[in-house]
């Protein structure tokens, strides 16, 4: 977390360390970049020049960032005031990593901040959707060009995609043992895919194991981390013998858990299995 009590001095080091941040404007290129957490990293590894990027998050090579073969070799940061504030960044890039304040803190510092936004929607090129986030994303890391690109070509994928016959009800269950009803991106992906969801309830919820002991979906998307096996939390509703039996049907798409992690351009690889009926 981002500490509030060394702010001052936070604001003495950078005021002391020579040369401040230059804030990127117009077509100027940032080239001192810090990631903070895996879902920034994702961005900055796919659409940044490598010699942009000063510090990416320890995260960065973790089995659920898409980007992580991206990330070998290059320098790691944690997300604590002192620990970024001394490599002088032009522009920090996050999502979550160091908490809620985190971005005004850096504003007040004198370092321009590029926030991940939120995608909610695969298709169209509206705000909130993939495309409008891709986007977005490559403009504030001055890689206009190269998010036109990304975008053109997730469009045509999605364009392509031959979805499932109308009829097929799936179920996404992550390793956790949540799965997901209308309002998410799960759900999203799963409707691109041609498939209608198992959960009707909105958000969020644990897996409807009562329900699954008598009415059986039609696909099961597992999202478990390039694993086959769910979680070792003890209480996770995944590991109960209702849920596991899920995983025995003939119809089951195990998803790399980074597809459909931090929501971005790599969901289509998850929606691409599913239409296809993929068992990994």
């Amino acid at each position: 977390m981002f500490r509030l009590t060394v702010f001052f001095a936070a604001l003495a080091l950078t005021a002391c360390g020579g040369n401040a941040p230059v804030s990127a404007s117009g077509d100027e290129r940032p080239m001192r970049i810090v990631s903070l957490d895996f879902c920034a990293d994702n961005y900055v590894l796919k659409l940044a020049d490598r010699e942009q990027i000063l510090a990416i998050s320890p995260d960065a090579e973790k089995d659920f960032t898409y980007m992580r073969d991206a990330a070998a070799g290059i320098p790691t940061v944690r997300a604590i005031a002192e620990d970024v504030l001394i490599l002088k960044p032009d522009l920090v890039v996050r999502s979550y990593g160091g908490g809620p304040n985190a971005a005004a803190f850096l504003e007040r510092a004198g370092i321009p901040v590029l926030q991940v936004g939120w995608a909610s929607t695969i298709g169209g090129e509206e705000v909130g959707s993939v495309s409008h986030l891709v986007q977005n994303m490559a403009d504030g890391l001055g890689q206009s060009a190269r998010g036109k690109a990304l975008v053109a070509d997730f469009r045509t994928r999605l364009d392509a995609l031959e979805r499932r016959a109308p009829g097929s009800v799936a179920l996404y269950m992550s390793a956790a043992g949540v799965t997901s009803g209308p309002g998410s991106m799960a759900h999203e992906m799963l409707s691109a895919a041609g498939l209608s969801n198992f959960q009707d309830s909105p958000g969020w919820r644990s897996l409807p194991l009562e329900r699954l002991a008598y009415q059986k979906p039609d696909v099961v998307a597992a999202s478990f981390f390039n694993t086959s096996a769910p979680s070792r939390d003890a209480w996770s509703a995944a590991r109960h013998p209702v849920a596991r039996a899920q995983l025995n049907g003939p119809d089951v798409v195990f998803l790399d858990g980074a597809w459909t992690a931090c929501g971005g351009w790599y969901v289509l690889d998850a929606v691409e299995a599913l239409a296809n009926g993929r068992v990994e």
